[in-house]
């Protein structure tokens, strides 16, 4: 008699079959919607599981994500690391941390050298989908304006980033599954804004480390 395939199995191999389709995603470079065609061979970045209840939203792989496959293989990793307490290995187990960016492939530089944009397209061909792949999760950590403005919509109150991020007390308190704490990006290029607002590594990150141990076995 053939074995019953449990529900959580079933779960497992829809979101298995998403993410090799999404890592084959070549749309910005073969038919874009909005913007002009990547520049470069697209190489979607994502980490995901049916059994993480922790996950990061951030913007978009820069040049070194891009070159390793992996997201967040950069000093804004080690920085983010750092702000949520997690070591390298913790943080890149699929099996606890899902990564999610806005955009899954790294978007070009302008002429200044920044990151351009989280490309347009990937937000509505999959996000939706990869979390519907991932009913468990119970935390995200918002990172960086397209983030939160996805993932907050009306709740994120339509303030810049300070104002959102003192927030974060009333934004966690709405509840909801996921719960959702927004964060300014890691990246040196915020340094100013950290020294100007102490209150960030005194009362939130406190906070966000402990939910995060609370997550992550």
């Amino acid at each position: 008699m053939p074995r019953k395939i449990r529900s959580d199995e079933m779960l497992i191999g829809t979101l298995d079959d998403l993410l090799v389709e999404l890592r084959a995603c070549r749309v910005c470079k073969d038919m874009p919607r909005k913007d002009r065609p990547l520049a470069h061979e697209p190489r979607p970045v994502i980490q995901a599981s049916s059994t993480a209840r922790l996950c990061i939203a951030g913007q978009a792989p820069g040049t070194l994500a891009h070159a390793s496959g992996r997201a967040f293989t950069d000093p804004s990793g080690v920085r983010l690391r750092e702000w949520i307490g997690l070591s390298e290995a913790q943080f890149y187990d699929a099996a606890n941390v899902a990564i999610v960016p806005m955009g899954f492939c790294f978007p070009g530089q302008d002429a200044k050298g920044g990151d351009l944009p989280p490309r347009r397209e990937c937000a509505p061909l999959w996000r939706a989908r990869v979390f519907e792949g991932m009913p468990q999760v119970e935390l995200i950590l918002a990172i960086g304006q397209c983030a939160q403005e996805y993932h907050l919509g009306r709740r994120g109150g339509g303030g810049g980033l300070t104002e959102l991020v003192q927030n974060w007390e009333t934004i966690y308190a709405k509840g909801g599954t996921p719960r959702i704490i927004p964060l300014p990006h890691p990246s040196w290029r915020n340094n100013g804004w950290l020294k100007s607002n102490p209150w960030f590594e005194r009362e939130l990150l406190p906070f966000v480390r402990s939910q995060v141990a609370r997550l992550v076995a």
